[in-house]
């Protein structure tokens, strides 16, 4: 018979106590409780807790000072790496829309399937709204509306790490300021119409008809006026 040794992950030592370890009613222990218990520094400790609240495991309790873990999320890990990208270059944005529609492609119809009466209804209610927003004089973007429904639809998917990709994509879609981009009424029209055929598909159970509308407004971005 083999025995496999169980693979430890190369972390810090403060993520491996918190991994390991369930949370006391108080919270953590504090950093001089941690150091004398995992015999690492104070100093080295503080950094490592600066790491994981970065990361958006962890978070300190103003005026108490307690440290909480936080459920995980895969959005702030890929939030800074995408910031940085951005910095670098705005082109890295066109590359993570890439993989975010094949993600979305590649989960239409585990997501969709997944979602509730009530779910369909706030999709429903979505359309209606942009759709009263883009008849405004001026027109308003309805941004909100547009990132809302999107998520919403894969909302139901219990993989934190296809939803840490779709959620940090939205990030991203406002620090390069297509929130604020128009394209003019036509092109917003446009987009909205697919997004009535996504929904539509959705509630009628017709779940191709909505995947081909979604893998055909996924190019409309890069063809906007």
């Amino acid at each position: 018979m083999i025995i496999r040794e169980k693979i430890t992950p190369d972390i810090s030592e403060f993520l491996r106590y918190l991994a390991a370890h369930a949370e006391a009613e108080d919270g953590l222990p504090t950093l001089n409780e941690l150091s004398q218990e995992l015999g690492v520094s104070v100093a080295s400790l503080r950094e490592q807790l600066e790491v994981a609240r970065a990361l958006g495991l962890v978070e300190v309790k103003p005026g108490r000072g307690k440290t909480r873990r936080r459920s995980f999320s895969f959005t702030p890990a890929i939030r800074q790496s995408l910031r940085y990208a951005l910095a670098l270059d705005d082109e890295h944005f066109r590359k993570y829309a890439e993989l975010r529609n094949h993600v979305e492609a590649a989960y239409w119809y585990e997501a969709v399937a997944k979602l509730t009466p009530a779910d369909k209804v706030e999709l429903q209610d979505l359309i209606v709204r942009a759709q009263e927003k883009l008849e405004r004089t001026p027109i308003q973007v309805p941004h909100e509306e547009h990132r809302r429904l999107h998520l919403l639809i894969f909302s139901r998917l219990e993989n934190p790490f296809v939803i840490g990709i779709l959620e940090a994509y939205w990030d991203a879609y406002e620090m390069v300021g297509l929130n604020m981009f128009t394209g003019g009424y036509e092109y917003l029209q446009e987009v909205w119409r697919y997004h009535q055929t996504m929904v539509a598909s959705i509630c009628n159970e017709n779940y191709k008809a909505g995947y081909e509308a979604l893998v055909a407004h996924a190019d409309l971005l890069y063809h906007r006026p």
